[in-house]
């Protein structure tokens, strides 16, 4: 069409690690195509494990409890780990029980409270929901 510039549609790029379930990677951005125009569209590198590999792979308690029998444990927290973590967390929760606001309460299964949706979208932002 003439066009020097023309970009179809853009997105900001992400980087997305889904962990549970169909674990997978995904990086999307946005790309020119070849050629002397400035045509830019949003393209996507997507990895995913059961295709990749043409298996189904177990369940996250499956895989501990079969650590658990065959004494494996990599995938558990050391004590030092854990002594970090508390050393890390017991401040917010004495803060927390010193303060008159606290964290706001939402239903399970929800994406969280809407005051998540009103703050990212002060900035002109918004969530990216999993497909």
């Amino acid at each position: 069409d003439g066009d020097l510039c023309d970009i179809v549609e853009t997105r900001p790029n992400q980087l997305v690690l889904r962990i549970q379930p169909q674990e997978a990677i995904s990086l999307q951005f946005s790309a020119k195509r070849p050629g002397m125009n400035y045509h830019v569209q949003p393209v996507s590198m997507d990895f995913d494990y059961e295709q990749h590999f043409d298996t189904v792979l177990p369940e996250a308690y499956e895989r501990l409890l079969l650590d658990v029998i065959r004494g494996d444990s990599t995938l558990f927290t050391r004590n030092d780990e854990l002594e970090a973590a508390w050393r890390f967390v017991t401040p917010v929760l004495r803060a927390w029980e010193g303060s008159s606001s606290s964290p706001e309460l939402y239903a399970a299964g929800t994406w969280g409270p809407s005051a998540a949706d009103r703050l990212i979208s002060e900035h002109r932002a918004n969530w990216r929901t999993p497909r």
